[in-house]
């Protein structure tokens, strides 16, 4: 009898691959979670979403079943900000660990995205449909209920007024470079795809990376990134980059090559970026 065939486990980076490789089956909590195995290589991550559900478990079971909305979100805010404890680290706000969820289920302080991923997969079984909001400078979070939206502050759970929003915009807007003199609020209030949040995940710890001039975190973040953003050319300059500054060279070549087809790409227009094609190529 032949010995049986032996596959080898997939890699962190292979698992996370096949994790964000459609959208309509993203899985976001589960994707967001295993960013954090390139600093902990022996996390589980099943595990973490386990410790996830069994808080969103322990929660329903208190909620009345004729509960309506805006009392269940009362009782969510209750539990997730003042029995459980989160809230943003105003310690230390860049401290990388406040982007690996594992560690901020741990700590229960984390960034305002970090804090928005759990909220929103909490509420959930709750039947509240919480969105994340990409909002400039600050993750923000937002309900549908009857006659508008609550919008919330995940890093403090505070209800945001009209007014409090508009504020917040007020200096971006006064920044030419930034472009946001001509946005509405409502056009800032648009709820975020699972895969832009994953993207504003791996671009704060990027930015903490690079800050710090550590190449090797920097580089394992882009090479996430890429792959969250297959048809974004400037990912794969920055990947390059990175590579050419650990000489990597081969490598960067290969990364700046694809970025500039890419680029190619999208100022021929989006039906040729669009083109699968060329999408498998770039890869």
């Amino acid at each position: 009898m032949p010995p049986p065939v032996q596959f080898a486990a997939p890699s962190a980076l292979e698992f996370f691959a096949a994790l964000v490789a459609d959208d309509d089956s993203l899985p976001l909590l589960e994707a967001a979670i295993a960013v954090a195995q390139d600093e902990m290589p022996g996390l589980d991550v099943q595990a973490a979403l386990a410790e996830v559900d069994t808080l969103a478990e322990r929660l329903c079971r208190r909620v009345p079943a004729d509960a309506a909305p805006l009392q269940r979100l009362r009782l969510l805010n209750q539990y997730f900000f003042h029995e459980l404890g989160f809230a943003g680290n105003v310690n230390d706000y860049h401290d990388p660990r406040n982007s690996l969820l594992p560690e901020v289920l741990r700590t229960r302080r984390g960034i305002p995205l970090t804090l928005a991923l759990l909220y929103i997969e909490i509420a959930r079984p709750l039947g509240l449909a919480v969105q994340g909001v990409s909002f400039p400078g600050h993750f923000l979070v937002k309900l549908a209920v009857a006659g508008g939206e609550v919008v919330i502050d995940p890093f403090t759970g505070q209800s945001l007024t009209r007014q409090a929003l508009e504020e917040r915009l007020l200096p971006f807007r006064r920044a030419p470079e930034m472009g946001l003199g001509a946005p509405t609020l409502a056009a800032w209030l648009q709820a975020a795809s699972a895969r832009e949040m994953l993207a504003r995940l791996l671009r704060n710890l990027r930015e903490i990376h690079r800050q710090a001039g550590d190449l090797p975190r920097w580089l394992a973040v882009q090479r996430r990134l890429v792959l969250v953003l297959p048809s974004a050319w400037s990912e794969y300059q920055d990947l390059a980059l990175v590579l050419a500054r650990l000489g990597l060279h081969d490598e960067a070549a290969r990364a700046l090559a694809t970025g500039e087809a890419l680029r190619t790409d999208t100022a021929r227009g989006p039906l040729a970026a669009a083109d699968p094609a060329r999408r498998r190529r770039a890869h």
